[in-house]
């Protein structure tokens, strides 16, 4: 339980800031999503490896470092509190209007493209700075998750909005930033781009598997078991 409620704190405090940033047009809203992020992965990683993200979740499922249960324990947490950072985020800042982003053509497409290589290249990030032997007692595995986000909502959030998360996509969603009927887009794109980030992952590291009850090395996030 205590690692379902790590992913809940961790993802609600990301939703959360993603909200506020994005709904009160903060011109630094890139690099506070990227540092509550990088703070709560160095907060959260000794407990559940802090994935905060289905997509992360699923990259580690494959990689084998969680078993499937609680997977889905994490993925349930991590949408439950997208839910609820949502509303109390709009409600925070008050806005006038929302703009909502709609998705059409070929701006579909490409929002498509970048967050799925976007959320590729976050998972493949979290398991190779965290999940891995030869970076064991590493201090630099939350700062290279954190810029990752920040590279990524710098570069291309005005395509996509900058997702590369569907717990975000679902609570931004909720706050009237996605249009629903897109929501497919941030589903599919960042499911497959955390799946894809698993098998390069395993691909490159061919004995890098480990069955998810085996004890991880000891560091910051395998120490969870990630």
């Amino acid at each position: 339980m205590r690692k379902y409620v790590v992913e809940f704190i961790g993802t609600f405090f990301l939703v959360l800031t993603v909200g506020a940033a994005v709904l009160s047009e903060a011109r630094l809203a890139p690099l506070a999503i990227g540092g509550v992020l990088m703070v709560m992965v160095y907060a959260g990683g000794h407990v559940s490896g802090a994935h905060y993200n289905p997509a992360v979740t699923l990259a580690v499922l494959i990689r084998g470092r969680i078993a499937a249960v609680d997977a889905a324990w994490y993925i349930g947490s991590q949408l439950a509190a997208a839910m609820a950072a949502a509303p109390l985020a709009r409600w925070a800042v008050n806005p006038q209007s929302v703009t909502t982003l709609s998705l059409s053509g070929r701006h579909l497409v490409s929002a498509l493209v970048v967050e799925f290589l976007f959320a590729f290249a976050l998972a493949y990030v979290v398991l190779n700075v965290a999940t891995i032997a030869s970076h064991e007692d590493n201090s630099f595995y939350g700062l290279a998750i954190g810029f990752t986000v920040l590279a990524g909502a710098a570069s291309v959030g005005s395509i996509s909005g900058g997702a590369f998360n569907p717990a975000v996509a679902v609570g931004g969603a909720v706050m009237g930033l996605f249009d629903w009927s897109d929501i497919w887009v941030y589903l599919i794109a960042d499911l497959i781009g955390g799946a894809m980030a698993g098998a390069v992952f395993l691909f490159l590291n061919p004995h890098g598997r480990r069955a998810a009850a085996e004890p991880a090395p000891a560091g910051a996030i395998p120490a969870a078991q990630s």
